[in-house]
Parts: C-alpha cells; sequence; structure tokens
C-alpha cells in the first residue's frame, strides 16, 4: 500500500486542526459550567478530535504543546464531570476549573493558528521561489496569506514572517518582470497588508525605487490601488522617491488613460502626492501641465461643478447634507472640481511650508485662467480654488 505524500499528510492535520480549532473557539466563546458537561458539542468534538488526533499529532515536534494542552482540557473536563454539591468548595472548584477550561481552550486555538501560520508561510516562501509551477496555487496561497495579515497584528505572525524573510521575497517577485501580472499583483497586495499590519517594522524594508518603478511599471489598476496605499503609509519619503526617480510624468500621463478606473485612481495618487509631497513634487506636478489636464477633466462629462451644489458655502448647518450630495455626485463625476480638490491637499498638506502654499495657490490660479476655455469657467473653478481652502 502506498504512503501518503507529505502534502496529503499535512492536509490530513489540517483537516483535524481546523476542527479543533473550531469546537475551542466555541467553547472559549462560552465557557460555563455547562458547556464544560462532556456532552455539550464543544466537549464532545474536542473530546472525539482529542482520542482521534494522537497518532496525527505525535508525528510533527511542533505539535507537541498542543498535545498537552489537550490532555490538560481532559483532566478539566473529568474534574469538573466529579464536582458535585452545593457547597463552597464544590462552588469554587467548578469556578476555577470553568476558568481554567476557558484558558485552555483559547491556549489550543492559539497553538494551532501558529501551526497553520507556519505551514502557511512556508509553502508561500516555497511556491514564491518557483512562481512558473503552479500560478493558480500560487495565487491562491498569496491571496490566503493577505487575508491572514489583514485581520491584524499578531506578535507570533510577526515573528514568522520575518523569520522566513517573506517580506523581501514577496518584493523579490512583486519588482521580477518574468513573472506573471497576476502574481505580481498579489504580492504587492500582500506587501500592502503588510505594511498596514505594523507599518513601524516592514515600512523600513521596502526597496522604494524598484517597487515604485514596479508598480507603474505594471499599469494595472491593481498596482495603481497599492501605489496609492503605499504614498499614504510611507507619506514624504515615498513621495521623495517617485520624484528622484522620474516617475511623476507616468502618473501624470495616466490621467489621459482610456480605463476610467485607471485614471481614477491616477487622480488619487496625484491628490495623495499633493498632501505629501515637498515643493519639488508640487513643482514637477506643475510642470507637467497638471492643472492644464485636471481643467480639461473637469470641463468632461465626468467632471463638473461642486460649488453649484453649495459644498464650498460657509453654512454649517447644512454640511451633513451636503456631504452627502458630493458623495453621490462624484461617484458618477469623478473628476468633479478636481482643480479645487487638488489645491484644498496642497492646503491642508503635510509636505509644504505655508508660504510654498500661498504661492502655489496663486500659481495654481494663472494655470486656471490660461487653460479656461471661458471667462465664465475661469471665475467657476478660481471661486472654487479660493473658498475651498483659506485665503
Amino acid at each position: 500500500m502506498e504512503e501518503p505524500s507529505p502534502k496529503e499528510d499535512n492536509r490530513g492535520v489540517l483537516k483535524v486542526l481546523e476542527a479543533l480549532k473550531q469546537a475551542s473557539h466555541e467553547l472559549r466563546a462560552h465557557p460555563s459550567h455547562n458547556s464544560a458537561n462532556s456532552n455539550s458539542s464543544a466537549i464532545k468534538a474536542l473530546l472525539e478530535l482529542e482520542t482521534e488526533s494522537d497518532s496525527i499529532l505525535s508525528k510533527d515536534p511542533n505539535l507537541s504543546t498542543l498535545s498537552r494542552y489537550l490532555a490538560d482540557l481532559k483532566t478539566i473536563v473529568e474534574t469538573l464531570e466529579h464536582t458535585h454539591g452545593y457547597g463552597l468548595r464544590s462552588f469554587l472548584t467548578r469556578r476555577v476549573s470553568t476558568y481554567s477550561l476557558s484558558r485552555v481552550a483559547s491556549s489550543i486555538e492559539s497553538e494551532i493558528q501558529a501551526w497553520i501560520d507556519r505551514e502557511s508561510i512556508e509553502s508561500l516562501i516555497k511556491g514564491l521561489k518557483e512562481p512558473w509551477k503552479n500560478e493558480d496555487e500560487l495565487v491562491r496561497l498569496l491571496a490566503q496569506f493577505e487575508d491572514r495579515v489583514s485581520q491584524g497584528f499578531n506578535r507570533e505572525l510577526q515573528n514568522l514572517v520575518l523569520k522566513s524573510k517573506a517580506f523581501l521575497v514577496l518584493q523579490s517577485v512583486l519588482c521580477d518582470p518574468n513573472c506573471s501580472k497576476r502574481i505580481r499583483e498579489h504580492a504587492a497586495f500582500c506587501v500592502a497588508a503588510l505594511i498596514r499590519f505594523n507599518k513601524d517594522v516592514f515600512v523600513g524594508q521596502v526597496s522604494m525605487g524598484d517597487t515604485i518603478h514596479a508598480l507603474l511599471d505594471m499599469r494595472s489598476t491593481n498596482s495603481l490601488k497599492v501605489l496609492r496605499e503605499l504614498i499614504k503609509f510611507t507619506k514624504s519619503p515615498f513621495v521623495d522617491e517617485i520624484l528622484c526617480n522620474g516617475e511623476i510624468p507616468k502618473i501624470l500621463n495616466l490621467l489621459e488613460s482610456k480605463d476610467l478606473e485607471m485614471k481614477v485612481l491616477a487622480f488619487d495618487c496625484i491628490l495623495e502626492i499633493g498632501y505629501f509631497g515637498r515643493k519639488e513634487a508640487v513643482e514637477e506636478l506643475l510642470k507637467g501641465v497638471l492643472i492644464e489636464k485636471l481643467v480639461g477633466l473637469q470641463r468632461s462629462e465626468l467632471g463638473g461643478d461642486l460649488i453649484e451644489m453649495g459644498k464650498f458655502g460657509d453654512d454649517e448647518n447644512k454640511e451633513s447634507e451636503e456631504k452627502k450630495r458630493e458623495h453621490k455626485f462624484l461617484e458618477n463625476h469623478p473628476f468633479g472640481s478636481c482643480v479645487a480638490r487638488f489645491a484644498v491637499q496642497l492646503e491642508v498638506g503635510e509636505g509644504l511650508r505655508q508660504r510654498e502654499k500661498r504661492a502655489f495657490k496663486q500659481e495654481i490660479l494663472k494655470k486656471v485662467r490660461e487653460a479656461s476655455v471661458s471667462d465664465a469657467e475661469a471665475a467657476t473653478i478660481i471661486a472654487e480654488v479660493l473658498w475651498g481652502s483659506s485665503p
């Protein structure tokens, strides 16, 4: 008879562990004396699985701690079952044992998740080193890793990621033009997820220049979503790198894309650059005829003027209603009042000094007059710029 492969073994272990984890979670969530009864569904499942899993857990040294917790669980349940009566001693024994049961269930759940994380990361790293072998499986592993990391900070998970050098491997795949775009995009999502997971640890590991070039080289909506997110998280240093690598013209060119979503995402990136960018970055945007492009977009059927809705008025009582109307309007007109929205980003942003903000506002107003096709159009946009930011 053929021996099961290591991969099949792992699937068998995973199936048992997932069942154990679910039962532990239910027990931890409802640690009452009644739920501690061996006839309760959670306890029954755990005790059955404890017997079934003995042979499975003994094969993996990483699961020895889990075996101990399961044995502890069995002992606590037996103690509770033999505790009868209404005396103080019985009451205290039940209370302590019920608390211990909840604590052991939590430990079982954590131990199982640690094993799953360890196996998942090991499989992911192996797949990333041979990305051409099974693209669908690798995409599944990348999506699974992104989902796990997006659940929130976990120190044990962070230690596994650092020990495996997963961030560096993911970044290497993202920047490899020989990999498929699909895999590179998913690797990019994972990089962004890790930065959200713990910015203080992972931002310092980003190879900014290579990452920016790779994301813009892909020219996809997914890569631009990641670029926008990285600008938000890494702020001025990331914008500096975009500028130094000469990538701002590429972003400006995407405003002319035939793909609407791509065009909108490019504008989102420009708004973030405006917010976090220093003087040189904003100068590069304006030199690249940004205002002329935005005036044209605002004039198009996808544009329009929020000023007509009272957006830039000063009646605070109507603010909530106006925000709802503005949101609805921008859903169908993503470039509505886009010149003023960019000007506001400069005004409230972190990258410019106050005198630089004033100077850029005057330059924007001048460029609006030059780019407008009529005095009425110029007057409307100028009013939005002036009312949308402080004078």
